[in-house]
């Protein structure tokens, strides 16, 4: 795998690195307005790479503010994060009506379809993970609580989750597309569990005791997807609540627990068969619990929009599935 995009202002006249790092940023992540301190004597490297579905970049800048401004929002074809982890000095970001600052061993998350304001006085190291919310919310539920939040990862699975993109990005440049794609979901999987285990989850509109119980559920669903017997009895008992308990917590989110069953069965199969050439369609099915491998088709196609075939076809050629869609249906 080789990097999407790489910048540098080293070669760049004074009078147009400006305009050729907003250029750059645009590219990177989305349209934003920056202000510069000293735009003649601004110096910055931009690098990025796509890990399936994660895009992983590294910007190291002197000072900038940045802005998402309405305008820019106005024409974004869907919801995106960016996840920013800074090395060097402190950045500070206002959005939802929140300010934060955030130091090095912490991370925050920004999302792309609302306005905000994110600036670092001094210059800077930074890591930046940019991932759909479709995405993300197959990881962890209403990420969006989780925005203009700083994250704590000087420990735990947030530890591990920014060490893994800090090699990631100085590696994942000579990986092939079947390894990015198996290092992308490992990253959200770590995102996830480490966002699952903030304990400050203030805008969450489900209660602590009750977001505790959703979270050991989705866990235990997780675990136990290649059982057959998987079903909301065992699942209740596993988590050591009762059946009506657990239908009463998925009203919350506005689902239901088969629902969730079959979305997590697909999304696995998804990913196995975009990590596993060898593996047969049957054998796909059979494994993360569908009845047959035509019902199994029926199901992907309705969750995804194409076919397990076409998609694997498409991987199996060395391009991301554009078509590709993670929307519920």
């Amino acid at each position: 795998m080789t990097t999407d995009l790489q910048f540098s202002t080293a070669l760049t006249p004074a009078q147009d690195r400006a305009a050729k790092w907003n250029a750059a940023i645009a590219n990177a992540y989305f349209p934003l307005q920056l202000h510069f301190r000293d735009p003649l004597a601004f110096q910055g490297q931009l690098s990025c790479m796509r890990l399936g579905h994660v895009g992983l970049s590294r910007l190291t800048s002197a000072p900038v503010n940045y802005e998402r401004r309405a305008n820019h929002i106005r024409d974004a074809r869907e919801e995106e994060y960016l996840v920013t982890i800074p090395q060097s000095s402190a950045v500070e970001f206002r959005q939802l009506g929140r300010d934060v600052r955030c130091e090095p061993g912490g991370f925050i998350i920004e999302r792309g379809d609302e306005p905000y304001r994110f600036m670092y006085a001094d210059p800077n190291d930074l890591f930046v993970l940019k991932v759909r919310k479709k995405v993300l919310a197959e990881r962890v539920r209403q990420p969006d609580r989780f925005c203009a939040r700083v994250v704590d990862a000087t420990s735990g699975t947030a530890s591990l989750f920014t060490t893994m993109v800090r090699h990631a990005q100085a590696q994942g440049g000579d990986a092939s597309l079947s390894a990015g794609e198996t290092i992308g979901r490992h990253l959200l999987e770590l995102l996830g569990l480490a966002l699952e285990e903030e304990n400050d989850v203030e805008a969450s509109s489900v209660s602590s005791v009750r977001a505790a119980h959703l979270n050991r559920v989705d866990q235990f669903i997780r675990a136990n997807l290649k059982n057959p017997d998987l079903s909301p009895e065992l699942i209740a008992a596993g988590c050591g609540i009762s059946k009506r308990y657990l239908h009463d917590l998925f009203k919350d989110v506005n689902g239901t627990v088969s629902q969730q069953i079959r979305d997590q069965r697909l999304i696995a199969a998804r990913d196995r068969l975009s990590s596993a050439a060898e593996i047969s369609m049957a054998e796909v099915a059979y494994r993360f619990g569908f009845s047959d491998q035509a019902q199994f088709s029926r199901l992907f196609k309705s969750r995804f929009g194409v076919p397990p075939s076409d998609f694997r076809a498409q991987v199996l050629a060395g391009r991301r599935p554009e078509t590709f869609d993670d929307s519920p249906r």
